[in-house]
């Protein structure tokens, strides 16, 4: 008997419903749920894949105390007595917890009640700081409160998109696959997109701006003055709604905001920068969507105001198809930010600077105290670590020896700190290696409660599998912690239901409408309503009819959460990054994520649906720069900055902005010897928002020789080889090692043995050496290949794809294995080339196949030939771009 279980996607801010089935061999698959206001049933290749990664691979499953496993009773016990003996001797600012956007709200409100309630600190901060806390200030301080004005509906409604550092097609999949749609839908939609980069997200661009890195505020700012001298204003709306104005104004019209200073000052064509300004100021319905290239700024915060001003002058907010609209990068961001899971805030949007929200939260609480000043933001939190003042320090569902930037010093701070636990569902992490306690946590698809979206929409995680081994769900291990430090009466919770309805509560007391967020509309709902919760928009107001379709947007009324009920301009100055490159560090270093892959790969990882796309961390180059530096495509290269240094593979492209690189976020220890881009990203910082700078770091880089390269690939897992340099990709049915290294082995042939076949004497074992430092080796079982590995003296290899594909089959053909340590496949059809789309591990090679000789000249004929681009559509402007390439070939030829 199939069990279906509706619930919402772990991984970005979209927030898609999911459908989880349960077939009676208890096999799981995963669909869209087509009802689900996000998403009506699209999901990226992500959300796809997930019935892949659920295995229990890596997990921890038994609380262990100084690496050896230990009960409950115990490890609670530990971490109580840990905090409370530093608190005893030090105070609660002494203590912190790191909190993370993958948990969920109920887990987050938990936390955030014990450190600020009860314990009496604010030191709690999220590593949702890292990518949407200057859209949090921005927003207080236009609107007064953070406030998220527009819904996803806005996005087939408008005339006119803005994508402006927001890498959406990749980033955002299931949302761009919806703009791609509306514009399909509606003709006259015009797209711009703002990014330094060519990426997927331009293929539907009618105008791409790629202007200098850091320049943002400079190009808002003009368009602010153009607005005001193209006669644009919204008298009305300025006048009646908002106060600032003359301040703002009085910093852009000056001759440093005319089309031509602000295109040499972006790096822009000036006939490009009024082809934006002339557009923007005649659609009435413009939505201006920003994302981490905007935030991840160390004046991300201005960037925000710099993008609202527009829309508060031309009154374009709070109205169907127009507004300015942050995409939230992780499955709760939004919820963390309105249980006060930052630093900086109470729950449900209050503020810890305002003395009525302090009484009021801790008359609600009936806590012993409550914090009175704001706590440290993540980058200061881990510097009060390594500077001993923190003293003991709880990290929940997040990984920030690889997230935060300056990640040497993060790891000196964790291995200086007196007590340090964490809980997380994966035991080997670049984090998990300094705790004192583990704590075995729940993950997706185990865990019960709720995560708000981007368009401020509340969805249920639910519950589908038991959970494995001991791990227990956040919020419990939290209150088992409260009870043990003594606060037992104000975490007497049974269930995430309890939870809630006491949050809910806490949004509607003494409310009277002063604030923005308030779901006191739920707080009455019973266990079984809880459970049954279809999605839902906040505010829930008491008294209001939920409508769970219809999107909710804010300021429709012209009032705000101001003193004075007013939107305030915010004048803003364009300020340069904090580190400008310099001779010996030229180039400026952009970072961010990969289509198929999530924060540190804990879970995309796992499959090689995921990792078949980009297996390898690289750094993107444009032509100019790889010649003036010597670097050469696919060469490994050492990029540097003043914090430190990794060794990634070069990707020479037009698609880079010249002056500029590009390193993917998600590689760590766990995956590669020096690969973690947070080692070389400089800790600058947003003086508003605390957000760091990662979009800017001026780095130099150079080419890395070894003495040989080469790869390895097994079914089994095997210690990492002695190489100076090593990544590990999971594939299908086995293991790939990318090897290299400073000096020779003296005897290859050996070093093959002893990894690959250990004791093992019943091995068919092949091998191929020319004495010049080649060798070429391959192990098989039966007719079964186990495991092979190719080494060169001059870096050239073959293919990893055609043995790659033998690895999924039960035995290779004699004519294959006569072939197989050429690397080569015995015909050119066998050899699918890089992988593009996931979803049904269709290669690049297939893809030209079909395009030359099966005559596919559209998207959609590749997908009827081959089916790419017919599921998720993640790899659909990939395909755009191979046709337009053919295309070239064949005109040019």
């Amino acid at each position: 008997m199939e069990r279906v279980t509706k619930t919402t996607c772990p991984y970005c801010g979209v927030g898609c419903g999911i459908v989880a089935t349960r077939d009676s061999r208890n096999a799981l698959s995963i669909a869209g749920d087509r009802d689900h206001p996000a998403n009506f049933g699209r999901l990226c290749s992500k959300g796809a894949a997930l019935a892949q990664t659920i295995d229990l691979k890596g997990r921890l499953l038994h609380p262990l105390i100084n690496g050896e496993q230990a009960s409950w009773d115990d490890a609670i016990h530990e971490v109580a007595l840990g905090f409370r003996r530093v608190i005893d001797r030090h105070g609660p600012d002494a203590v912190a917890f790191y909190v993370s956007g993958q948990i969920l709200t109920e887990d987050y409100y938990v936390a955030n009640k014990l450190m600020k309630g009860f314990i009496g600190s604010a030191n709690i901060d999220t590593n949702s700081r890292l990518c949407m806390s200057s859209s949090v200030a921005g927003h207080k301080r236009a609107f007064g409160s953070d406030t998220v004005p527009c819904c996803y509906e806005d996005l087939e409604r408008s005339d006119m998109i803005v994508l402006t550092g927001s890498n959406t097609a990749w980033c955002h999949p299931v949302l761009f696959q919806r703009i791609k749609q509306a514009k399909k839908d509606n003709p006259h939609l015009y797209i711009a997109v703002i990014d330094p980069r060519r990426t997927a997200t331009c293929e539907i661009a009618d105008l791409h701006l790629p202007l200098a890195a850091g320049s943002d505020v400079m190009l808002f700012n003009g368009l602010l003055a153009y607005l005001h001298l193209q006669g644009e204003e919204n008298k009305l709306f300025t006048a009646s709604f908002t106060e600032g104005l003359h301040d703002a104004l009085n910093v852009v019209l000056s001759p440093a905001f005319a089309i031509e200073k602000v295109a040499e000052a972006c790096g822009l064509p000036p006939d490009q920068v009024e082809a934006f300004y002339k557009h923007f100021a005649r659609t009435e319905r413009v939505i201006t969507v920003y994302s981490q290239g905007v935030n991840q700024s160390s004046s991300g915060t201005d960037k925000v105001n710099s993008i609202i001003n527009c829309h508060l002058y031309t009154g374009r907010i709070g109205r169907p198809g127009m507004g300015p609209f942050s995409f939230t990068g992780q499955p709760n961001a939004m919820g963390g930010r309105e249980v006060g899971g930052l630093a900086n805030q109470l729950a449900a949007h209050m503020e810890i600077g305002d003395p009525r929200h302090r009484s009021l939260v801790q008359r609600f609480w009936r806590s012993p105290r409550i914090a009175t000043e704001q706590g440290l933001k993540a980058v200061d939190l881990f510097d009060a670590i390594y500077a001993g003042k923190i003293k003991a320090v709880w990290i929940m569902g997040t990984n920030p020896v690889v997230s935060l930037p300056d990640a040497t010093r993060v790891k000196d701070a964790l291995a200086r700190c007196g007590f340090v636990a964490v809980s997380d569902c994966v035991q080997h992490t670049d984090t998990t290696l300094y705790a004192h306690v583990l704590l075995p946590a729940t993950t997706w698809g185990e865990k019960d409660g709720t995560v708000t979206n981007s368009e401020r929409r509340i969805s249920r995680q639910r519950e589908f599998m038991a959970a494995p081994g001991e791990a227990k769900h956040d919020w419990w291990i939290i209150a088992q912690v409260a009870k043990a430090m003594g606060f037992g009466d104000g975490f007497n919770y049974q269930s995430p239901y309890d939870i809630f309805i006491e949050y809910a509560r806490l949004s509607g007391f003494e409310n009277h409408d002063e604030r923005d967020f308030d779901i006191s509309g739920l707080a009455a709902l019973t266990q079984q309503q809880y459970d049954e919760l279809t999605p839902v928009q906040w505010p829930v107001k008491t008294g209001d009819d939920r409508d769970t379709k219809l999107g909710k947007r804010f300021f429709a009324d012209g009032r705000f959460y101001t003193p004075s009920g007013k939107a305030r301009f915010v004048a803003v100055d364009p300020r340069q990054p904090v580190n400008a490159p310099t001779p010996l560090y030229p180039l400026v270093l952009n970072t961010g994520r990969l289509r198929d892959q999530w924060h540190t790969m804990t879970r995309t990882g796992k499959t090689a649906r995921l990792t078949s796309h980009e297996p390898e961390p690289y750094v993107a180059i444009h032509p100019k720069d790889a010649d003036k530096y010597q670097v050469q495509d696919d060469a490994l290269t050492v990029v540097k900055s003043r914090w430190g240094e990794i060794i990634v593979k070069a990707r020479v492209t037009e698609e880079q902005y010249p002056g500029s690189v590009f390193i993917p976020m998600h590689w760590n220890r766990q995956f590669a010897s020096a690969a973690g881009v947070g080692e070389v990203i400089n800790p600058a910082l947003d003086p508003v928002s605390g957000q760091p700078e990662f979009k800017h770091t001026p780095v130099s880089i150079e080419p890395r020789k070894f003495a040989w390269r080469g790869f390895l690939l097994s079914r089994r897992s095997l210690p990492v080889p002695d190489a100076s340099y090593w990544i590990k990709v999971n594939g299908d049915q086995f293991i790939r090692y990318e090897l290299a290294g400073d000096s020779h082995s003296k005897d290859w042939a050996h070093w093959a043995r002893q990894l690959l076949c250990q004791s093992d004497s019943n091995i068919n074992w092949i091998e191929y050496f020319d004495g010049t430092g080649n060798y070429r080796g391959a192990r098989l079982v039966g007719d079964k290949l186990e495991s092979c590995v190719f080494i060169s003296a001059s870096g050239n290899l073959p293919s990893r794809q055609w043995l790659a594909n033998l690895f999924t089959r039960d035995s290779i053909s004699r004519q294959e294995r006569a072939f197989l340590l050429s690397g080569k496949p015995p015909s050119e059809t066998a050899d699918i080339g890089h992988i593009v789309c996931a979803c049904f591990g269709v290669g690049e090679k297939q893809i030209v196949h079909a395009i030359r000789e099966k005559g596919c000249s559209s998207v959609e004929a590749i997908g009827a030939t081959l089916k790419a681009g017919t599921n998720c559509g993640s790899c659909i402007p990939e395909l755009q771009q191979l046709l337009q390439s053919q295309d070239k070939l064949l005109h040019s030829a």
